[in-house]
């Protein structure tokens, strides 16, 4: 879908809307934002390096919404928004970039985000992610699951990482997104990318199928149901390598997050296809930085050992996945926010404030910078060394 979209059959032609849309487009992607927030009586509005930044242009009216949308709809999401009050999809606008769009009604008016999607996947490093990632991608099997809030950099990780095995292995990657976002180009894999509306009628039709399509890779857009947890369970637990990516903050949570889809009565089944399914958890929080314009990932990254099986098996033993991560640092590249977060502050590159406020245990994070941490815990260990 380009800026330049026809109408749908039967639609009268709009006037032209005041707002130059491409214009600020251009500009948004000029300054680096991530978001473009558009509703009536605001002017648009600029999600820059977190914060949001009101553009001196004139406060929007109704019609110009409305026209924007006639013009950009495809005519199934026009339909879906005509119905729902809400759609989702993507445009191209020709030298300026590629954008994740989601419309929707709010106080009986139209309103628009808009986010940017970079033509160039970075890879993991450029992200400045953990190399774990990349060992993580590089696995045969399993259930990788990315999370975080929302603009976070879930999609840009995931999209790192199915790139990773792209450039490095030959595969057959089936993806279903809703939308497409990251435009794969094949290199050493077979790439095919489902758009939900356009590619597929929907998530769950596209999942039935997909195991007939000789996958090596999946990656789903997004777990919503229990539907599409079952069958991302069922193909992790039977040989492929499966991507995808929920909205919870931490390991933990994600984990109790699963477990919470199904009935008591289903828990233990669960618990044990989860257990021998899951590959890894890789939680996000972006923080600002105080050495350059910009924001860094402090990144969480639980991996599924032995230890981690037989506590997500165990129905006797409530979750204690932060003491697993300490555990799991030295030997297998698992770290903490708060561990994380200390190596971005060591090197200069985030504030103490913004640590403090972004730690999960800010007391404790607090104790650690003054030196002061029990004689038993190495878990530290690693990420000192790497930032001295």
């Amino acid at each position: 879908m380009t800026l330049s979209a026809t109408l749908p059959a039967g639609m009268p032609a709009p006037s032209a809307p005041a707002l130059d849309l491409k214009a600020v487009l251009q500009r948004m992607v000029r300054e680096g934002a991530s978001d473009l927030h558009l509703k009536v009586g605001r002017p648009p509005t600029l999600r820059l390096h977190g914060d949001l930044l009101a553009l001196p242009l004139p406060l929007l009216r109704p019609e110009e919404l409305r026209t924007i949308a006639e013009q950009l709809l495809p005519p199934a999401q026009l339909r879906e928004f005509a119905e729902h009050k809400e759609a989702d999809f993507a445009i191209n606008v020709p030298g300026i970039g590629r954008f994740r769009v989601n419309v929707y009604q709010q106080k009986g008016t139209i309103a628009f985000a808009m986010r940017a999607i970079a033509h160039a996947i970075q890879s993991v490093r450029e992200l400045n992610l953990p190399s774990v990632l990349e060992d993580i991608a590089m696995q045969s099997r399993g259930l990788v699951l990315v999370t975080g809030v929302t603009g976070s950099g879930k999609s840009t990780a995931l999209a790192a990482m199915v790139q990773h095995i792209n450039e490095r292995r030959s595969a057959n990657i089936i993806t279903i997104e809703d939308p497409i976002e990251f435009v794969h180009r094949d290199v050493r894999s077979h790439i095919n990318q489902r758009e939900v509306g356009s590619d597929t009628a929907g998530f769950a039709p596209a999942l039935r199928r997909v195991l007939r399509q000789d996958p090596d890779v999946i990656m789903i857009g997004e777990i919503r149901d229990m539907e599409t947890l079952d069958v991302a369970l069922k193909a992790a637990g039977t040989g492929h390598l499966v991507f995808s990516t929920l909205h919870t903050t931490d390991a933990t949570l994600t984990i109790n997050r699963i477990l919470s889809f199904y009935p008591p009565h289903q828990q233990s089944e669960v618990r044990f296809s989860l257990a021998n399914a899951l590959a890894a958890v890789v939680s996000l929080r972006l923080v600002p930085r105080s050495d350059q314009p910009g924001r860094v990932p402090a990144t969480e990254v639980l991996i599924n050992t032995a230890a981690v099986r037989d506590q997500v098996r165990d129905l006797t033993q409530s979750l204690n996945i932060p003491e697993l991560i300490r555990e799991g640092s030295v030997a297998y590249g698992m770290q903490n926010f708060d561990q994380s977060l200390m190596t971005w502050y060591s090197k200069g590159v985030i504030s103490y404030e913004n640590a403090l406020y972004f730690a999960t245990n800010p007391s404790e994070f607090a104790l650690r910078v003054q030196g002061v941490a029990g004689a038993a815990d190495q878990s530290w260990d690693t990420f000192e060394q790497n930032a001295a």
